[in-house]
């Protein structure tokens, strides 16, 4: 099946539809549809607003938006899911799918807060009959949620989410045109050509997008050694630390 991106785009031009129309219509910012469109997932608020977005944005433009979630869901949600979960050793069993971890608290801990919350709710009511202002919210321990996670009892804050990176080493083989682009759009190589036998650096970011003239080169991914295909014309990768597969030619990085 075509990547999920390249789909939505070559529905949205093929009815000569534009972006902006696109969010009138689904009420979805155009930052999140382009964000779509290009497979950065993780410009999106989080895995429940992608599948609610792309099923929107499919149905507009006429797609089957259940059959694009599922392959959402197929190629990238559990990845998302391991991502999001705190790294800890002997970590909690996988939760169903869609449901955001819990941070694990003692019982004792739980009823201490709850005795606290209820002592200072009886002190801000006491206080409110004199200032004739309530603040309950500040009492509620509901009140620390964020609009991204939901914080512990006793406002204990949520797990970071770890940032992966990925480290990459070119080795060229013969003369290889590259053009690198890291996470953000910061270009690492800006349409430069490589000679065989130069020492080349380790470059770490979050993703890479590579555009390679062509197949005199070998890649280093985190150590991990890879060839790339002998060919004599253009091919494009999407790097990450989960692995290399293959960029379509308009999702590949654009170099001076």
């Amino acid at each position: 099946m075509a990547e999920i991106g390249a789909m939505l785009r070559e529905a949205r031009m093929r009815d000569r539809i534009d972006v902006s129309e696109i969010e009138a219509k689904t009420k979805i910012r155009a930052k999140y549809l382009r964000a779509l469109e290009n497979e950065e997932w993780d410009l999106l608020p989080g895995p429940t607003y992608v599948k609610s977005f792309l099923r929107t944005y499919a149905e507009a433009l006429g797609l089957d938006g259940k059959l694009l979630v599922e392959e959402y869901k197929l190629g990238h949600e559990r990845l998302s899911d391991v991502e999001m979960q705190p790294i800890m050793a002997g970590g909690p069993a996988p939760r169903e799918r869609g449901r955001r971890p819990r941070v694990g608290v003692p019982r004792w801990l739980l009823a201490a807060a709850g005795a606290v919350a209820v002592v200072v709710i009886l002190l801000i009511i006491g206080s409110s009959s004199n200032t004739g202002t309530t603040h309950h919210r500040t009492a509620n321990p509901a009140a620390s949620r964020g609009k991204h996670g939901t914080a512990g009892p006793a406002g204990l804050a949520p797990a970071a989410r770890p940032v992966v990176r990925v480290a990459l080493q070119l080795l060229p083989t013969g003369p290889v045109y590259v053009c690198l682009q890291a996470y953000g759009g910061r270009k690492v190589l800006n349409g430069v050509t490589l000679s065989p036998g130069t020492r080349q650096p380790v470059y770490h970011s979050r993703r890479f997008k590579i555009t390679l003239g062509n197949g005199s080169v070998r890649m280093r991914i985190d150590g991990r050694l890879l060839p790339v295909p002998q060919v004599s014309t253009a091919v494009n990768y999407v790097i990450t630390a989960h692995g290399r597969r293959p960029l379509p030619s308009t999702q590949a990085p654009r170099c001076a």
